[in-house]
């Protein structure tokens, strides 16, 4: 039997999300589309839904939250973005607001669905939810920096050459420009990045000094550059979403950079950020806290301090 997604926002994001979902994941066989703009929503669906011919059959709609009922995993994308001259807290408290609306509408209907936030600012709109919402903590995940790690592996693999598949580097903090990266446990199929030069030259192949400080910023400037040349990112967000589901309907678990709340993780308490967690079929399952420097321990705990500092100037 197919799981049943609902997705709440159909903008850029959610509307990609729905078609990546209706085109390459036949475990889905039902896809319900839900935003304010009902002609926006029709058109999104009448296009998605005009190309299943060329996969198995799937049922999407443009639905109200009544349809979302019976849904496995709830996507909520829902928000707008910054404008000139808004600041970060004046687009928090819009994000939340409209996050406090659809909140009691869909848990009303989906109170036993998988729930995954993607509305930015990502650590602080989870955080709301899973205050305000009533949803078993474990069954909330924001997508977090999953996407900052993707960039990151992108970026690493360009610079070594290599597949992104045999990097495993990760993007831990707030999905903003507090993130860093733990270069301590980045490595290349095992080998310790700062070793993997080294080893590659007995095989001919030489590079260029990893600078690291670059490859941070890199991370950090992807998503404004995508958006001053083509004026939104969707298409790496939806695909590092669509993964996430994948996670979430497999029949164990898997270690991902999604945001969740702190329980004293690294002396973190009451706040939402990406370490390593494992996810699967049941939610959120616990942190992988692995050993950081020192140094490392402190940029998260700053990260994280910057977010309370947010999530303490607006209204809940």
């Amino acid at each position: 039997m197919g799981r049943k997604i609902t997705i709440i926002g159909a903008g850029s994001v959610g509307a990609t999300i729905a078609y990546t979902l209706a085109m390459e994941d036949n475990s889905v066989s039902e896809i319900v589309l839900i935003d304010i703009n009902k002609e926006k929503v029709m058109g999104e669906v009448m296009d998605i839904a005009q190309g299943t011919f060329f996969r198995t059959p799937i049922s999407i709609i443009a639905g109200d939250y009544e349809d979302a009922k019976g849904s496995d995993i709830v996507i909520i994308t829902s928000g707008i973005a910054r404008k000139p001259g808004q600041t970060r807290i004046e687009l928090t408290q819009t994000n939340v607001n409209i996050l406090k609306s659809i909140t009691p509408q869909i848990t009303a209907v989906a109170p036993e669905a998988l729930y995954v936030i993607v509305a930015n600012p990502v650590d602080i709109m989870t955080y709301v939810f899973i205050k305000i919402s009533g949803i078993p903590e474990n069954r909330i995940v924001g997508s977090g920096t999953i996407l900052d790690t993707a960039r990151l592996r992108y970026g690493l693999s360009e610079h070594y050459d290599i597949a992104q598949k045999n990097i495993h580097a990760y993007v831990f903090g707030e999905h903003g420009d507090t993130s860093f990266v733990p270069w301590s446990c980045a490595d290349v199929s095992g080998a310790p990045l700062d070793d993997y030069a080294e080893l590659m030259k007995k095989q001919g192949k030489t590079f260029e000094t990893l600078d690291k400080d670059a490859m941070t910023e890199y991370v950090h400037k992807s998503g404004g550059q995508i958006i001053s040349r083509k004026g939104a990112t969707f298409y790496a967000v939806s695909a590092s979403v669509c993964q996430l589901c994948a996670t979430l309907m497999a029949s164990s678990d898997s270690v991902m950079t999604v945001s969740s709340m702190l329980h004293g993780e690294y002396g973190i308490e009451d706040v939402c950020v990406s370490v390593l967690t494992l996810v699967g079929p049941n939610g959120v399952q616990g942190r992988l806290e692995v050993k950081l420097t020192d140094e490392e321990i402190a940029k998260l705990k700053a990260s994280a301090d910057s977010l309370k500092e947010v999530i303490s100037s607006i209204e809940i």
